[in-house]
């Protein structure tokens, strides 16, 4: 039997009623998250070499965005700071949620200015920033009720 907690909240005549599990994940369930997390980990560290090196092509993007140098080293360091938090337990829906912003921005810099294909790479960046934003979303909805919890957490603190 799975154990749950039910949490309602009252106002304005309407009443909404949220469910979170306490049991935890499934082995196989865990396994898939960590897989996702290191994907996407792996994939954000390895941009961070060309971000911080000033490579031709991070400089091409980040000038064509109108955002270089600050833009290409910002994201850097929001990116190595999401690839940290997706590794360590306790911080991984918030390296999660991190990584989904910062690709969300890069898939629409590809949309938007970019284009799929930059300095004839043939995709492979728009590719591996649709990957991170997959691998981002799979880990947050996984551990969901992490997230709320610990912001939950926050509130009451506040409150």
């Amino acid at each position: 039997m799975q154990a749950s907690q039910a949490n309602t909240i009252a106002g304005d005549g309407q009443t909404l009623t949220i469910s979170t599990s306490t049991q935890p994940k499934s082995r196989g369930v865990t396994w898939l998250s960590w897989l996702l997390q290191v994907v996407a980990a792996a994939i954000l560290a390895q941009t961070l070499f060309f971000k911080f090196t000033a490579a031709d092509e991070s400089v091409y993007i980040f000038t064509t965005l109108g955002l270089e140098p600050w833009g290409r080293v910002g994201s850097g360091i929001a990116e190595l700071i999401a690839c940290v938090l997706l590794l360590i337990p306790r911080t991984v829906p918030f390296g999660a949620l991190l990584s989904l912003g910062v690709i969300s921005g890069a898939i629409v810099s590809h949309l938007t200015k970019l284009g799929i294909v930059v300095k004839d790479d043939g995709g492979l960046l728009f590719a591996l920033a649709l990957l991170v934003f997959v691998c981002s979303l799979g880990v947050l909805w996984i551990r969901r009720c992490e997230l709320t919890a610990a912001i939950r957490s926050v509130i009451r603190t506040r409150g």
